[in-house]
C-alpha cells in the first residue's frame, strides 16, 4: 500500500491513530470553554443580585422618607393580573357571557393574561363571580 492509499484510508475510517491526535486539544477547548461559561455565569448572579439589593434598599429609603413626612409608603399596584374562569355558562346574564368572550374566556378553566387598566377593572368587576384573578 502505497502512501497515498493510506492517508486516503485514515480520512475515511478514523481509527484510533486519527483520533487519538485530536482529543487532548478537543479536551483542552471543552475546558476552556466550560471555564468562561462558569465565569458568565457567575458574573450574571452577582449582577443580578446587586440590581436586587439596590431594589431593596430603595425601597427601605422610600418608607423611611414617607415616616418622617408623617407619611405612608404605598407600593405601586400590579400592572399585570392572570384571570381564570372558574364557573360554566349556566344562568349566566348576556352581558356577563360578553364580557367572558371579551377576555378571551369561553371555556371554565381558561386563564389569560391582561394588563390593568380601568375598561379591564370594570369588567372584571362585573364577572367577578365566574372568575379567580390577582
Amino acid at each position: 500500500m502505497d502512501k497515498f492509499a493510506a492517508l486516503i484510508s485514515s480520512f475515511r475510517y478514523p481509527g484510533p491513530r486519527a483520533s487519538g491526535l485530536h482529543a487532548p486539544l478537543k479536551a483542552l477547548v471543552e475546558k476552556k470553554k466550560s471555564i468562561e461559561s462558569r465565569k458568565l455565569i457567575f458574573t450574571r448572579a452577582k449582577q443580578y443580585a446587586e440590581e436586587y439589593d439596590a431594589q431593596e434598599k430603595e425601597l427601605v429609603q422610600l418608607k423611611r422618607e414617607a415616616r418622617l413626612k408623617g407619611g405612608f409608603y404605598v407600593s405601586p399596584e400590579a400592572k399585570l393580573l392572570f384571570v381564570v374562569r372558574t364557573r360554566g355558562i349556566n344562568a349566566m346574564h348576556p352581558k356577563t357571557r360578553k364580557i367572558l368572550q371579551l377576555l378571551r374566556l369561553r371555556q371554565i378553566f381558561n386563564g389569560v393574561f391582561l394588563k390593568v387598566n380601568k375598561a379591564t377593572i370594570n369588567m372584571l368587576r362585573r364577572v367577578e363571580p365566574y372568575v379567580a384573578y390577582g
